[in-house]
């Protein structure tokens, strides 16, 4: 998705049109350098809700996206969103297509291999979604043989099962929704995925599955940055250390988890931020 340019006169301008979000969090941001100033491209997949998404209008919002222009006015620059395939997004990075990837990604040490990434801004794990009536209790359950178990492509779900479910039969899926469609159903025994979206397909499923959230592998989402961009690394970190306390991530949680996050403390479950 290409995000809308519009032409600004001055820097001036250009700073103060920043601070203009629409109920989503967007600012009219211009995708073009104005005054010298050169847009920060950040690469994202549109479609982890409450994180990265688009609302009605088809603009992006979310949590991911409303920190990202966040940071965009923490560095006086404008922004612009490319809406990219998961499994593409590390390529786009190296290749310059973008300059952050912000896409609810789990800095794993594979990953840190091609790309730097920032400091941590979120705490999640790994979680299941069965089918309601399963017996299955933990991920344990999950390596035996007649079993089949869902995963999304790229993701470190995918990469967990193969490693750790030598017994079961491992589908593949390029998204979210056929994994969770497959349990629903009863056709695949479990999903793999972090726990916050296990959560909310549970909620869209609640009369035919059931969430595993306690987390059996814990994670860290991070932006991903090229290779040895040192001196942008630390301008977010010194943004995701600024924001974090002056309440933004509090707020955003507010905002988009609200129920998500009673629904952790009701389980005795530490929450994302």
């Amino acid at each position: 998705m290409k995000s809308r340019s519009f032409l600004f006169s001055s820097l001036g301008l250009l700073l103060a049109a920043t601070l203009l979000f629409s109920a989503c969090g967007r600012p009219d941001s211009p995708s073009k350098s104005v005054g010298g100033v050169k847009p920060l491209v950040v690469g994202m997949e549109l479609a982890y809700p409450p994180f990265e998404m688009m609302d009605e209008q088809k603009r992006p919002c979310g949590v991911g996206v409303e920190m990202v222009y966040a940071l965009g006015q923490y560095l006086g620059r404008p922004v612009e969103i490319e809406n990219i395939p998961f499994t593409g997004l590390i390529l786009a990075l190296k290749g310059g297509r973008v300059d952050l990837v912000v896409a609810s990604m789990t800095a794993t040490e594979e990953r840190s291999k091609s790309i730097d990434f920032s400091d941590p801004y979120v705490r999640t794990g790994l979680g299941i979604l069965v089918p309601k009536a399963s017996t299955v209790q933990s991920v344990a359950d999950l390596d035996q043989a007649g079993r089949k178990v869902a995963v999304k492509r790229g993701t470190t779900g995918h990469t967990y099962a193969m490693e750790h479910l030598k017994n079961a039969e491992v589908l593949v899926m390029e998204s979210s929704a056929p994994a969770v469609m497959e349990v629903s159903q009863g056709k695949a025994d479990a999903f793999i995925y972090d726990q916050l979206s296990i959560y909310q397909n549970w909620k869209k499923y609640p009369d035919s599955t059931r969430a595993l959230l306690a987390p059996f592998q814990r994670e860290s989402w991070a932006i991903g940055l090229r290779k040895g961009n040192d001196e942008l690394r630390g301008q977010v970190n010194a943004f995701l250390k600024d924001f974090r306390q002056r309440g933004g991530f509090e707020q955003l949680g507010d905002k988009y988890m609200k129920e998500l996050k009673a629904a952790f403390k009701e389980q005795g479950i530490e929450f994302v931020f």
